[in-house]
């Protein structure tokens, strides 16, 4: 594909790759996936859905949400061009392997290792962790310390399990929460970006069949905390 002129792309979305079947691209932080009650035009999704219809009020086309990020989070986000194609990702996103970067407050015990808990949404938007199978959905993430510094944790995390504000949750119920995170660890005049980043996402192309792969490179806020080969 050939690369799209940055006055062509949706603002706070740099599509990276696109097909007769997808839009594949980078989220900036601060920027709504979908919309919520405070923001509902702009949005990835709306901002899409003008894209593809190149200006034209009476166009009914339109992308359809695969998978979401937080407001804050950045990283590679898929939309799919057809419910087809939508129900095609939906139903094989077992199989889609989602890389994440994350920096952390402190040093793990664990170098490495699996965090698994049931998650539930209360009537003010949180999220929280629970041992009961019967309280929640289930969540795993997995997770691996890349470096560390005198403060902070830079991990690489797999989120097996793909609920809202999973490894957010997870990080902080561990004593580490994700820095910037003021939501589920602790407010901060000098940290006020999360440290948080979907950087890759593996799947099954819905038309060819074959398997691809795409990155997002990391906002620069994350080399001025941990400097990495990201």
């Amino acid at each position: 594909m050939k690369k799209i002129p940055k006055k062509y792309q949706p603002k706070g979305f740099e599509i990276l790759h696109e097909d007769l079947d997808l839009i594949i691209g980078n989220k900036a932080p601060g920027v709504l996936t979908v919309a919520a009650k405070w923001e509902n035009e702009n949005t990835v999704h709306n901002l899409l859905n003008q894209y593809v219809r190149k200006g034209n009020p009476r166009s009914r086309k339109c992308v359809y949400v695969v998978h979401r990020l937080d407001q804050a989070t950045s990283g590679i986000l898929i939309f799919a061009k057809t419910e087809a194609v939508q129900h095609f990702l939906k139903d094989n996103w077992k199989s889609t392997v989602k890389t994440y970067y994350a920096i952390v407050h402190g040093h793990l015990k664990k170098k490495s290792g699996t965090i698994s808990s049931y998650l539930t949404e209360d009537e003010n938007y949180l999220v929280h962790s629970s041992s009961d199978a019967d309280n929640g959905k289930l969540a795993i993430t997995e997770y691996t310390v890349l470096k560390e510094t005198d403060k902070f944790s830079l991990l690489k995390v797999n989120l097996v399990t793909g609920k809202k504000n999973q490894i957010r949750v997870h990080l902080a119920g561990e004593g580490h929460p994700l820095v910037g995170d003021t939501k589920y660890g602790k407010s901060s005049t000098t940290q006020k970006d999360l440290r948080l980043h979907s950087s890759e996402i593996e799947f099954t192309h819905p038309h060819s069949k074959r398997r691809m792969s795409f990155k997002a490179p990391v906002p620069k806020y994350f080399r001025s905390l941990i400097e990495y080969d990201y």
